[in-house]
């Protein structure tokens, strides 16, 4: 394969983000003929020009849209930026050996995608049809899915089918978003089949990982499944209200901002 140049790699790199609204190194080190360490430097650049924005091992578009889509849909890429490096920073959390659950959530699905690019030996079980597709392509990743119905319109398995499977199972950790967070009220989300999998997720973790992106805080919707004290780490971005952060703060939570 003949060496491209630098714009040559550029628009190629931009059609293959037209086309898939996301790629990696790997998926782009197919189509070029250079080095992974000139793909980084090329990404890097090509964000400095406002072009694309860089993820861990890859890159997507800046686009972004306004349309409100439900926690469990592919489509909610409103604070993409913010759940990115959420997720960047929750897969810190995790050691090798670990179980963890993973929800249906758009945030959880980007984990699921930085996973899929690590060497640590891991059992993931979630009831995200997306996020297990995504990791099931690392064979160090034992996935579980989650048994359940699906809705239309749906990426997650909701309803009591699994909750058998998760009074079996014991998680390290449980990285959970929500579609609203009040101190008062906690957790909230608003599809009550998939509350009865994420209280039964929340018991049976060791710690609970809240990765809330700051529009989830201060609203609430339809019914909690997880309080505020039992959340062991909060994850939001800096966008998040002071006052917020100041009474998470106060509380027994281990608070981190990207």
């Amino acid at each position: 394969m003949a060496k491209f140049f630098a714009n040559e790699r550029k628009n190629v790199i931009m059609n293959i983000l037209h086309q898939h609204q996301r790629t990696t190194i790997k998926e782009l080190n197919k189509h070029l003929n250079v080095s992974e360490a000139t793909l980084r430097t090329d990404l890097m650049q090509m964000e400095k020009e406002g072009l694309l924005i860089r993820t861990h091992g890859g890159a997507m578009t800046k686009e972004k849209t306004n349309d409100q889509h439900c926690s469990s849909t592919m489509g909610d890429t409103i604070n993409q930026v913010e759940k990115i490096k959420i997720s960047q920073r929750a897969a810190q959390l995790i050691m090798n050996g670990q179980c963890i659950f993973l929800d249906a959530s758009p945030i959880a699905l980007e984990l699921a995608r930085i996973l899929v690019q690590e060497k640590s030996r891991l059992t993931v079980v979630t009831n995200g049809i997306h996020a297990a597709m995504e990791m099931k392509e690392n064979p160090n990743i034992t996935v579980i899915l989650i048994g359940g119905a699906l809705r239309v319109g749906s990426t997650a398995l909701e309803g009591r089918f699994g909750i058998d499977l998760l009074r079996r199972i014991h998680a390290d950790i449980l990285f959970t978003s929500a579609s609203g967070f009040t101190i008062e009220d906690g957790l909230t989300d608003f599809n009550v089949y998939e509350i009865e999998l994420k209280k039964e997720m929340v018991k049976a973790a060791s710690r609970v990982v809240a990765l809330l992106d700051h529009d989830k805080i201060g609203k609430i919707s339809i019914a909690s499944y997880a309080s505020t004290e039992q959340i062991d780490v909060l994850i939001t971005d800096s966008e998040a209200p002071h006052t917020f952060l100041e009474e998470i703060a106060a509380k027994q939570i281990e608070l981190i901002v990207v």
